[in-house]
């Protein structure tokens, strides 16, 4: 018989979604295509004669599950979705993991019955907070002498175990198997650990989060291929649930969604998948496209365009490719690719952000047309580029800027808030941070009467005098005295008396209601400044929005775990346990308090305000996009105008993404073979060649390659592009 599925293959931009799209409206516009989806199957591929009467056939909605590479693909995908269907079959669109993750929270009775677990509802572990606790846990067996033989710091050591297991997860590899893999693929490799204690780490690891309901990426994923997906009763909800499924970029998706497929059509699903040969942007962070793509073997192959017709790619593809493998061939490039050559990067930089300017205010250019993409972007390139722009009224929009929270001045004010409220966080302010307390408490709101925010009315000298004189540091319970305190202080002036005043009412009243136990935790209190302080009916910054929403949702994160580990440690009795869950618990005991360990979290940097949802609302902000190479590449942009950055740097060949540690390891076409030199050079030319066919195929005007003979370091520069470099127009 043949498949009723489709595979449609095509680089970036060759109409791969919205030919997926137009399936999936086809399958809601076929009657006869909703009699064999639903009824046939229904008797179990055998009843052939079975004939729904026209009640069931308008009744009847096939049940499509629709998943995407990551969360801005998703809503994009959906929106498609429910404007080319006018809004009449509402989907819910979801990433593999999130998919995953629904299925293991619904079907947690049954996991609770399989495996013999605790009856508690699950919670999930941000990155940040496993990355904490497995520490904890780890700490006693990752000594000094391990961390000097590995030449790692803690964190990194424990990021890179925890990925080990996510790995193993995503190519459907249990837990118990991964010292197996390791020791296979680390036999020539004598600087590692031994393959048994990493397993056993996380064999320990991954009971010990079982046993609190506590859940992990890696554990979720586990879960659901190794227990859910293969049990009958799960299977058979499957079949009745979903009739059909649609995948974009699969390219991108870890190996074990291909066993969720291959069941989803063995049970009569009709399928409809994309495949981007040039994308496969996450090989490397857990996907495995070669293993994806053998499901096109299930499927009825559609070749599209080979690039789309409006971009560089089609031109200029094959001679970028030509000169960087072959470099002794001599070669030119047309005048829409043209260099920016420098000596230093600070000059790079400033002329990069002059061409763009002079652009842009000629005419020749909108803002939103021009892409600024580089392997890496560090802090100075970042603020460099937004700051010579945006003195000339040119926004800058950096994609996925993913600072720490604890950059953020509103953050840092509420820590400190925190600290001067609570008793035993004296070590955790300073006078610094007083005076800057200070003058962010006390902005003036944004109103519509006034679109700009005001000035502070404690200004950073004002603030630096009242916390000299007027701050009493204490371990225990540092205070803030009264501004009569400082003998000058009508040289303080009005309105920072009384704004000073406000801030020393809002402490004490908190204060004793913390006494007489009327705040129910630490983020009411937070809610309660932001609202005080901060909101005051206010339109906030979108910036300062997001940092809020993050720091306030990190928060009843870290209490909801605090209190999940609280009540398992109460409710077990230590004297019952054994020595090794003893050991455990131990590791914890002699923690800070939960307060102290939310604010050095903080601090640290691990966490980024990054809330749901990401995109504002209404038409697409007219700024000059800034972004590396994987942040670009993963939310399929498309301009008129490329500037790359650092075209000279080695790190073009590495994607702009750091490979994960093992990650070759557990690709199924290579499991368990060991990692050779020789293979990371040819992964690294095969990468590059996706990069330039991916990022031709997302410019339709020109391209500059922005280049310095020295990096920051003061190193030469001699990247794999650098030919390219040689091959074109330098431009004046």
């Amino acid at each position: 018989m043949v498949s009723h599925s489709i595979w449609v293959v095509g680089s970036s931009r060759s109409g791969k979604t919205t030919r997926l799209v137009e399936y999936f409206c086809g399958w809601l516009q076929d009657e006869k295509q909703i009699h064999e989806l639903f009824y046939t199957k229904r008797a179990n591929l055998k009843a052939t004669t079975y004939t729904p009467t026209t009640f069931d056939i308008q009744q009847a909605k096939p049940g499509v599950l629709v998943l995407a590479a990551n969360d801005d693909n998703r809503r994009e995908l959906g929106d498609k979705i429910v404007t080319n269907t006018q809004g009449k079959y509402p989907v819910r669109v979801k990433t593999p993991l999130g998919f995953f993750q629904d299925d293991v929270i619904l079907f947690w009775p049954l996991l609770i019955q399989l495996l013999n677990l605790k009856a508690q509802f699950p919670v999930r572990l941000r990155p940040e907070t496993e990355q904490e606790l497995a520490t904890k846990l780890w700490r006693s067996q990752l000594d000094a002498e391990i961390l000097r033989r590995v030449g790692v710091n803690e964190n990194r050591l424990v990021r890179r175990i925890l990925d080990l297991m996510q790995l193993a997860a995503y190519s459907g590899t249990p837990c118990e198997g991964i010292a197996e893999i390791l020791q296979l693929g680390l036999q020539d490799n004598p600087v590692t650990l031994e393959p048994e204690f990493l397993a056993s780490l996380l064999l320990d690891w991954r009971n010990w989060c079982l046993e609190r309901g506590l859940l992990t990426y890696g554990i979720i994923t586990e879960l659901y291929t190794q227990h859910l997906l293969t049990h009958e009763s799960y299977q058979q909800h499957l079949a009745n649930r979903y009739q059909a499924v649609l995948a974009d970029d699969v390219d991108e998706y870890p190996g074990v969604v291909r066993h969720l497929f291959e069941l989803l059509l063995a049970q009569g699903a009709v399928g409809a998948f994309s495949y981007n040969p040039d994308g496969r942007v996450r090989l490397g962070l857990g996907a495995d496209p070669d293993y994806l793509a053998g499901l096109a073997r299930e499927c009825r192959v559609e070749n599209l365009a080979e690039f789309a017709p409006d971009s560089l790619a089609d031109r200029l593809a094959t001679p970028m490719v030509e000169s960087i493998t072959e470099p002794m061939l001599l070669s030119s490039l047309p005048l829409s690719v043209q260099s920016i050559q420098t000596t230093s990067r600070a000059q790079l930089l400033r002329q990069t952000a002059e061409v763009i300017a002079n652009a842009i205010q000629s005419g020749e250019v909108a803002a939103e047309q021009v892409a600024i993409i580089a392997p890496g972007l560090d802090a100075i390139a970042r603020y460099t580029l937004t700051e010579i722009l945006t003195k000339q009224n040119i926004p800058v929009e950096s994609l996925n800027d993913q600072r720490p929270l604890i950059s953020s001045p509103v953050v840092r004010a509420l820590l400190t808030l925190l600290a001067l409220v609570y008793p035993g966080l004296g070590r955790l302010v300073d006078r610094d941070a007083v005076a800057e307390m200070l003058v962010v408490l006390s902005k003036q709101p944004q109103t519509p009467e006034t679109p700009s925010p005001l000035s502070s009315r404690i200004d950073p000298v004002r603030a630096g005098l009242i916390a000299d004189y007027c701050f009493v540091p204490h371990p225990e319970h540092p205070n803030l005295l009264p501004v009569t305190t400082f003998e000058r202080w009508d040289r303080i002036g009005y309105a920072a008396t009384t704004a000073y005043s406000e801030i020393l009412q809002w402490l004490e009243k908190q204060r004793s209601q913390h006494e007489l136990r009327l705040i129910p935790s630490p983020i009411s209190l937070l809610d309660r400044a932001i609202q005080d302080f901060l909101w005051k009916g206010s339109n906030l910054p979108y910036d300062q929005l997001a940092a809020l929403r993050e720091l306030l949702e990190t928060a009843q994160h870290y209490w909801e775990i605090d209190t999940r580990l609280k009540q398992s440690w109460g409710l077990e009795d230590k004297g019952t346990r054994g020595q090794e869950e003893s050991t455990y618990i131990d590791s914890f005991s002699p923690s800070p308090p939960p307060i102290t360990e939310f604010i050095q979290l903080l601090r640290r940097g691990t966490i980024t305000a990054n809330p749901y949802p990401l995109r504002p609302i209404g038409t697409a902000r007219k700024a000059v996009t800034l972004a590396t190479i994987f942040q670009y590449r993963s939310s399929r942009r498309f301009h008129r105008w490329h500037f790359w950055l650092d075209a000279g740097s080695p790190l073009w060949a590495k994607g702009g993404a750091a490979t994960l540690f093992g990650a070759p390891f557990f690709l199924q076409n290579r499991l368990g073979k060991p990692w050779t030199a020789e293979d990371e050079k040819l992964a690294e030319q095969e990468r590059l060649q996706r990069i330039l066919a991916d990022l031709l195929s997302r410019v339709s005007g020109k391209i500059y390659l922005c280049h310095s003979d020295l990096a920051v370091s003061g190193q030469e520069q001699l990247g794999p592009l650098l030919p390219l470099v040689h091959a074109c127009v330098q431009l004046e």
